[in-house]
């Protein structure tokens, strides 16, 4: 593979921008590779690429375009250990999950594949006698794609997955900390669709502004809620659908009659899985008095037990956070909740190992109200706090007391509190004995509130988003 991770326009490789040094968080010693960023007459260019390549593509053979994106899956699962070393090493995340990432990104490509042939319309009877109404679904045109670093190649997937199979052409700007992964998936995409079907432009915010104001005819994207605010602001002025998935602050209630030992692993998985660098990622834990103490003691234990270490190292659960200013984020917001009064169990700090890299130690806060701004806030990193409450009741209040909505759980023994938990958590997957993380690639994702902000994506309601209904009404005479 190239160590030099330009932009794809039309087909053709473009090289030539400002450099930037992509560089392993496990070890800053190693450079990854460069990125160039591209230019804003760039981001132009490749828009009228897609929007030239999008009659193209939609006339394709709906068999022919099945094939072409089950291929492209099949491509991923096959180099699933070679790309998943590649996105551990930039990304940092352990080597299983920069494998099983990948995997599950081919998923996404085959299981769109089919959707290509499950594109079946509606018929009505009319109101008014001898007329026929026939209702179908199609391509909406080019799609801006801005996805993050913490996914790098799972989340570009489901979103040009849905955007491929139903006939669209797509403009993709991935994080600028993770171009050696997109550069890698562009160059599977590339070798399978039409020139200017996929285009990719790399760099920074200026890049992702030039996208969400151009004449795309859809953004999605994924990221902070700041961020995803200027977007749609951006994207509606030219009336552009608009797609976010934004921050979260994700809880899980454990009940005083949870199993413990369900209770501690869904809770080390949900707030340390992926070092806390995910949306769905657990950051308040809060737990019924009657078990909290001994809750506690075994957490904080075991999450001091988890190894942290170079991604690409075998044993490693927790790898580095992705960035120095990641780093400094999450160790403010350490301080911050010393600041505002909670115990510190375990972490709270940098640690060192054989190679310098961002590692922090797992960091569990007790102590801690929902009213504190760490239980406000999306961290985003390897630290969660617990709340204690006294009942079921407050428990849920204290749950849905957030301006997000992304993920909530329950661990629980009580089949009456767990149906009444998934009718009246308010958020846009609920969970029951399982951790806030984890979920299926076939069925709806997303939140309410400041969460997200547009139809649903995943499975076949993505479809609400990457096509436009059309009725037709028909007079046979």
């Amino acid at each position: 593979m190239s160590n030099v991770y330009g932009s794809l326009i039309n087909g053709e490789w473009i090289n030539t921008g400002s450099e930037s040094a992509n560089v392993n968080p496990s070890d800053l010693s190693d450079q990854v590779g460069t990125l160039v960023e591209t230019s804003v007459q760039n981001v132009e260019d490749a828009v009228a690429a897609a929007r030239a390549a999008q009659p193209v593509w939609e006339a394709v053979k709906l068999e022919e375009r099945k094939n072409i994106m089950h291929a492209i899956g099949q491509e991923l699962i096959d180099r699933c250990d070679e790309i998943g070393t590649i996105l551990s090493r930039e990304e940092g995340k352990p080597f299983a999950e920069g494998r099983g990432e990948t995997f599950r990104a081919g998923e996404f490509y085959q299981y769109y594949a089919a959707e290509c042939l499950r594109q079946i319309g509606e018929s009505a009877a009319s109101v008014r006698p001898g007329i026929n109404i026939d209702i179908s679904r199609e391509p909406v045109g080019v799609f801006g794609l801005i996805t993050p670093w913490n996914f790098p190649i799972a989340i570009a997937a489901w979103k040009m997955g849905p955007a491929l199979a139903y006939g669209n052409t797509i403009v993709l700007k991935p994080s600028e900390l993770t171009p050696a992964t997109a550069w890698l998936l562009a160059d599977v995409l590339n070798r399978h669709l039409p020139p200017g079907v996929f285009n990719m432009v790399q760099g920074g915010g200026k890049i992702g502004a030039a996208l969400s104001s151009s004449k795309v005819d859809g953004i999605s994207f994924t990221g902070s809620v700041a961020t995803g605010r200027k977007i749609a602001q951006a994207a509606i002025q030219n009336m552009a659908r608009v797609q976010c998935e934004m921050g979260s602050k994700n809880p899980m209630l454990i009940m005083g009659d949870a199993d413990m030992d369900v209770a501690v692993a869904s809770c080390l998985h949900g707030a340390f899985g992926a070092t806390g660098q995910k949306c769905t990622a657990a950051s308040r834990l809060i737990v019924h008095k009657d078990i909290h103490d001994e809750f506690v003691d075994k957490f904080s234990k075991a999450a001091a037990e988890k190894r942290v270490g170079h991604a690409l190292d075998e044993g490693t659960e927790l790898g580095p956070v992705v960035s120095e200013g990641q780093m400094d984020k999450i160790m403010s917001y350490m301080e911050l909740a010393k600041d505002e009064g909670g115990e510190l169990l375990t972490g709270g700090e940098r640690l060192q190992r054989n190679k310098e890299g961002y590692y922090l130690a797992p960091t569990v806060f007790a102590g801690t109200t929902n009213d504190m701004r760490v239980n406000r806030e999306e961290i985003f990193g390897p630290m969660t706090c617990v709340i204690k409450v006294d009942n079921y009741e407050e428990g849920l209040a204290t749950a849905n007391d957030t301006e997000f909505g992304l993920s909530g759980a329950i661990i629980t023994s009580s089949l009456k509190h767990a149906e009444h938990f998934k009718r009246k958590a308010q958020f846009g997957s609920v969970l029951v004995n399982l951790p806030t993380a984890g979920l299926d690639y076939h069925v709806p994702f997303g939140g309410r509130n400041a969460s997200s902000y547009g139809p649903r994506e995943q499975g076949e309601h993505a479809k609400d988003f990457y096509t436009i209904i059309k009725t037709a009404y028909t007079n046979p005479g």
